[in-house]
């Protein structure tokens, strides 16, 4: 399989780095199949909002891992520089030129993949695009609706996609806007309604009200001193010590490099307690966000335009009047509200994403969710496990593999995922 034939499913960053790196690594036929956005682009990457900057320097954001300074070299002849935070939109031109630079033997299909014949890709329209193999880069799955929420009850007042959606249209200074969600996505949204003028009030909401924190100046990624415990406590005790010597940024940047190993060498009893226990606190402080943005979301809480709680909705009305429980706390609050965004993330349960795809796939035994139902089930080769084992023509890269390898969703972690499976798929 040489001059292999290769079908990449999903035109986000997942899909295009798979398919430049397929490409670069020889192969005779790429095709690239994307339903709706620009290919190379994705959902963090389509924004046109130069507020929305990555949540890494330039630094660490090449596409190859043997030129860990091509994304930087690319940035400086556009006036960025390596400690920068570039606008997201202007990493998506960067994938996009790579794209375009990938050669004729890309090809890039519109189209709704639901279903995978051998390694034949069926669209909903009924073309069949054949090929030696397959790989599935859906990206981040849709955010599901939170239990309790009616999305046809609640009209105009509720937003499914914070990035779709002009979600500050209609908005008076008086008004209030519910973010369901204190993460990324909740900062984003927080960012948009400013810039667009809302002068209201945010309050965000989530379970245990934690927001990502901000990254320092200058952050060098250094190898952990001596071997780690892959049990959670112990773990978590050499983590608040090295926090206390050498500060909580550097003590989670050691662990960086090396994530994967824990994760991997971990059983499933650990990683189920770590995501019931850590998680929450593990996202905020290793998903961090640019230092200016990080003020700007200070600034906003300062000024009381923007309150962070801790809750759990018990009820909104057709008209708006939503109602939570505090964290803690017998006495429900209750605000009448302009708009509710769903800033809960993405989905990982693949039985529950709703993907035409995935349901066939499932029913057929093609693929299986992992147990920890975060995504696809693989093994450390990026090969699907299915009914009969791992496959020798259908993989998996990205988000969708976080239950084998935890670390997924950063462009480091997918540019090595999509250069290994290119030399397999290849070899």
């Amino acid at each position: 399989m040489s001059r292999a034939r290769v079908a990449v499913i999903g035109g986000g960053l997942s899909g295009s780095l798979q398919a430049i790196h397929l490409l670069r690594d020889g192969a005779q036929r790429v095709t690239l199949i994307e339903r709706a956005r620009t290919p190379g682009r994705g959902v963090a990457y389509s924004t046109a909002r130069p507020e929305h900057v990555l949540n890494v320097p330039a630094r660490r954001m090449s596409a190859f891992p043997d030129a860990p300074d091509h994304f930087v070299r690319w940035y400086e002849k556009r006036g960025g520089d390596a400690e920068s935070f570039a606008p997201r939109m202007l990493f998506g031109d960067y994938v996009v030129e790579l794209l375009a630079a990938a050669g004729a033997g890309l090809d890039i299909v519109r189209g709704d993949a639901v279903d995978i014949d051998g390694a034949a890709v069926i669209l909903g329209d009924g073309r069949r695009i054949e090929a030696d193999a397959v790989v599935l880069a859906p990206g981040n799955l849709q955010p599901a609706t939170p239990r309790g929420i009616d999305p046809a009850a609640l009209g105009r007042l509720w937003v499914a996609d914070p990035w779709a959606a002009p979600i500050a249209d209609g908005l008076g200074g008086d008004d209030i806007v519910l973010l369901l969600g204190t993460g990324l996505t909740a900062v984003d949204a927080a960012l948009t309604l400013e810039a667009n003028g809302f002068r209201g009030r945010m309050i965000a909401l989530s379970r245990r009200g934690l927001a990502p924190r901000s990254h320092a100046p200058r952050e060098p990624i250094c190898a952990p001193q001596g071997p780690l415990p892959s049990n959670c406590l112990t773990l978590l005790r050499r983590l608040r010590s090295r926090s206390a010597e050498i500060g909580w940024r550097s003590a989670v940047h050691e662990l960086r490099t090396v994530t994967q190993d824990i994760w991997a060498h971990a059983d499933e009893k650990e990683r189920r307690r770590f995501l019931r226990h850590l998680r929450p606190w593990w996202d905020v402080h290793r998903h961090k966000i640019a230092p200016a943005v990080g003020a700007a979301i200070e600034c906003m809480v300062r000024e009381g335009r923007l309150r962070v709680v801790a809750g759990r909705v018990l009820s909104i009305s057709s008209g708006g009047m939503a109602t939570w429980r505090p964290r803690g706390s017998t006495v429900a609050e209750t605000v009448q509200v302009a708009r509710i965004v769903n800033c809960t993330g993405p989905e990982c349960d693949i039985v529950r994403a709703g993907e035409p795809l995935f349901d066939a796939l499932l029913a057929r035994g093609r693929i299986r969710p992992d147990p920890l139902r975060l995504g696809i089930h693989v093994d450390e080769g990026c090969r699907t496990l299915g009914a009969d084992g791992p496959s020798d023509d259908l993989y998996a890269i990205g988000p969708v593999t976080r239950g084998t390898f935890w670390e997924s969703v950063a462009v480091p972690d997918i540019r090595v995922q999509a250069q290994n499976v290119a030399r397999r798929i290849l070899a």
